[in-house]
């Protein structure tokens, strides 16, 4: 039995989806602040239960592992926002770090054994060199970041102390939706660029901004590395077989494509058919000029590539649930 917390956020509900595909039985967690409950609701079935739990509370986090016998866990339940984390860092760090304090609690009063790890291309802060691999120094450059990383760093502590077997997933910039249509990317706020393009392209907003336009890039605008929301979620399948195998560390998962902000941009208003309102903004605090992956490890450790590397693909997906999904979920379901 694998427990997912954060299984109802956008990611999430993507890696159950794929989870329940490989034939995995899949225990929810999820305390609804940003996940939605429709994003269980539209899963095909094999979910045991749903659980609205908060991830800081280790005593119910236990009960649920006893109670449902759990093997695994993927934990992707964290405060995701960067910017925020900037302005106001006490919620991350709680939410965060004190999460994965009592997780890994539980983990080990349960006598849980393997762990998948929601991380971050934002442990590797402002890179040296391009592409990025697993080595490269991990220097954040937002409170987020510094979250991610230290969670990353009491897994393998508790790896040496108690014999943790554990992968750490370095996201790079999650995007897109599921082929089916029926599941996809809602936060409230929303500050992630691809879907606030798309809520512009529809009306459901004035305008999207564009944050930094005199970075030392081509066209002045930050480079980022997109890759698809489902490539993402067949990964922590392929890790839960790893560890298996004894494989332990961080991955990174990306496209090994970087494309710049104005590029997303002109996707999205192909796939929209139309031009999209933009403002241009200052730079970000807390925002680094470039970040690409490097999925050498990906491959040989996970047998894992991107199956949809094409930013086209993944902007397409994105407005078919976009389009049919305006407003997103309307505040719908975000409690138990």
């Amino acid at each position: 039995m694998v427990l997912v917390t954060g299984g109802a956020g956008y990611v999430g509900s993507h890696v159950v989806r794929e989870l329940l595909r490989a034939g995995r039985r899949v225990v929810v967690y999820d305390n609804l602040s940003t996940g939605h409950r429709s994003l269980v609701e539209a899963q095909p079935p094999g979910i045991e239960v749903f659980i609205a739990g908060d991830v800081r509370d280790a005593d119910l986090l236990s009960r649920v592992m006893q109670d449902y016998g759990v093997t695994a866990v993927v934990h992707l339940a964290a405060s995701s926002l960067v910017g925020e984390s900037m302005r106001n860092p006490s919620p991350a760090f709680e939410n965060n770090m004190v999460g994965g304090v009592r997780l890994l609690e539980a983990i080990r009063r349960c006598g849980v054994k393997d762990i998948v790890f929601s991380s971050s291309a934002a442990v590797y802060g402002e890179p040296e060199s391009i592409p990025i691999e697993e080595n490269h120094p991990c220097r954040p450059v937002n409170p987020y970041g510094e979250t991610k990383l230290f969670i990353e760093r009491m897994l393998a502590w508790h790896a040496k102390a108690y014999g943790l077997r554990y992968i750490s997933l370095r996201y790079f910039n999650a995007a897109g939706a599921d082929e089916a249509g029926d599941i996809g990317e809602d936060h409230n706020p929303e500050t992630h660029l691809i879907p606030l393009l798309m809520r512009a392209a529809l009306g459901a907003i004035d305008k999207a901004s564009i944050f930094g336009t005199d970075y030392p890039t081509k066209d002045g605008t930050a480079v980022r590395d997109f890759v698809h929301v489902s490539d993402l979620a067949t990964a922590h399948v392929l890790a839960l077989d790893a560890l298996e195998r004894g494989v332990t560390g961080p991955v990174n998962l990306g496209a090994e494509t970087g494309n710049t902000v104005l590029e997303v941009l002109a996707a999205c208003e192909r796939a929209a058919g139309k031009r999209i309102p933009v403002e241009m903004a200052p730079r970000r605090e807390g925002d680094p000029v470039a970040l690409v992956a490097s999925t050498r490890r990906a491959a040989e450790i996970l047998s894992w590539k991107p199956q949809r590397p094409s930013l086209e693909d993944i902007v397409a997906s994105a407005w078919k649930w976009h389009s049919r999904n305006p407003h997103g979920f309307a505040g719908k379901s975000r409690r138990p």
